[in-house]
């Protein structure tokens, strides 16, 4: 599904860039904002990416600065906009490096399973965030160790980074 939308800015949370979604494509995706797609800009740049509401069946992909000086483009600029269905197990892509620690770890493996699936990309996108692979090993090994000290069912973002059980 492609359209024309245009790039907007969160008031209330500054610096955040986002592309409009209007009620009519939310539509036509199911209705729901539960779904995971790729998202292509003007034909250029493809990332993984979720819905969230605005209001009155209206949604917003959030777009970030990096993407937006790749692309050249700025707040109120017209974009066109590609959406497909992201029908991968995760929603986002698992560097090889967390795969491995989930592998050499069973328990671990098995409570990051049981996490919600926002949990989940977190926890890949917190272990992604860093281009260098030992950092990348350091952050997974790190998280699935805390992860492995929670109390099941008591899972937080701040606990898994070690901030606080």
């Amino acid at each position: 599904m492609t359209f024309e939308t245009h790039i907007d800015a969160l008031d209330y949370l500054l610096g955040v860039n986002y592309l409009f979604v209007p009620s009519s494509v939310v539509e036509k995706l199911g209705g729901k904002l539960s779904v995971r797609l790729f998202c292509t800009v003007n034909d250029k740049l493809t990332f993984q990416c979720g819905l969230v509401a605005l209001g009155n069946g209206n949604a917003y992909i959030t777009i970030n600065l990096a993407r937006m000086k790749k692309l050249k483009l700025k707040t109120g600029d017209t974009v066109s906009v590609k959406l497909e269905k992201d029908d991968s197990e995760y929603g986002v892509t698992m560097s090889e490096e967390l795969e491995t620690v989930l592998m050499q770890d069973e328990e671990g493996f098995r409570r990051f399973q049981q996490l919600t699936p926002g949990m989940k990309r977190y926890i890949i996108q917190y272990a992604n965030a860093v281009k260098n692979p030992q950092l990348k090993i350091d952050r997974s090994l790190m998280m699935i160790h805390n992860l492995r000290q929670i109390t099941e069912g008591k899972e937080t973002f701040r606990a898994i980074l070690g901030k606080g059980y």
